[in-house]
C-alpha cells in the first residue's frame, strides 16, 4: 500500500476540533462586536476569556458548527445581552414549534382525545405519542386534568429535551393485519381459554 494513502489515525479527530475551536472564535468575535462594553467586562482578560471558550466548547459538543454559528445568530436577533451558556445552548436548539412540537397543554388535549387503537391515530409529533404511553392511557383517562396533567407534562418534555438535542422519535411499526382470519373459537374454548388465564394470573 502506498504511504501517500495512509491517513493519520488523529487527523480528523484534529481537524474537526481544530473547526470546532475556529467556529466558537466566531461566535465570541460576533458577541465582541455586537456586545462590546459587556463583552470587554465579562472578558477582561485572556484567561477568563480562555475558560469561557473552554466551556462553551464542552457545553455546545452536541451541536454541528453550522448550528451554532445560527445559534449565535438567533441570539444578535433576539437579546440586548451578552447570553450566558444555557441562553445560546436554547438558541441553538431552536423553538419546540420550529420542530412541530406542540405546546404541554395541547399536547396533553391530543394525548386524552386520540382514539384506540392509540399507535394508528394521526398524531401531530412522535412526542405526544411517546409522552402519553409512558405515562400511561389508562391513567390519563382516569384521573382529572390537576393529576394527570403534570405526570404527562413531565414525560413529554423529556421527549422535547430528545428532538430539541436532535434526536429523531419514531412512532412504533405496526404490524400488519394476517391475510387470513381463524376460524372463532367456540364458546366452550373460549371458556378454557378464560379459566386457564384466570389461573395462571391468580384471580
Amino acid at each position: 500500500m502506498s504511504k501517500t494513502s495512509l491517513t493519520h489515525p488523529g487527523k480528523a479527530e484534529a481537524d474537526e476540533l481544530l473547526a470546532r475551536k475556529e467556529t466558537i472564535n466566531q461566535v465570541f468575535s460576533l458577541f465582541r462586536v455586537n456586545y462590546h462594553n459587556q463583552y470587554h467586562s465579562a472578558f477582561g482578560d485572556e484567561t477568563l476569556l480562555s475558560q469561557a471558550k473552554r466551556l462553551w466548547l464542552e457545553g455546545l459538543e452536541r451541536f454541528d458548527n453550522d448550528t451554532i454559528l445560527r445559534g449565535a445568530k438567533r441570539v444578535l436577533e433576539t437579546s440586548d445581552y451578552l447570553p450566558t451558556l444555557n441562553k445560546m445552548i436554547r438558541c441553538c436548539e431552536g423553538e419546540p414549534a420550529q420542530h412541530g412540537l406542540p405546546a404541554a397543554y395541547s399536547a396533553y388535549q391530543e394525548a386524552c382525545s386520540a382514539p384506540s387503537p392509540k399507535a394508528e391515530a394521526n398524531w401531530s409529533h412522535p412526542a405526544v405519542y411517546l409522552a402519553g404511553k409512558q405515562a400511561g392511557w389508562f391513567m390519563l383517562a382516569s384521573n382529572a386534568e390537576k393529576t394527570a396533567f403534570p405526570i404527562f407534562k413531565q414525560c413529554y418534555e423529556k421527549y422535547c429535551e430528545q428532538v430539541l438535542a436532535g434526536n429523531k422519535l419514531s412512532m412504533p411499526e405496526l404490524k400488519a393485519l394476517p391475510e387470513e382470519v381463524g376460524e372463532p373459537l367456540s364458546k366452550s374454548e373460549n371458556q378454557k381459554r378464560m379459566a386457564a388465564l384466570r389461573k395462571q394470573l391468580d384471580l
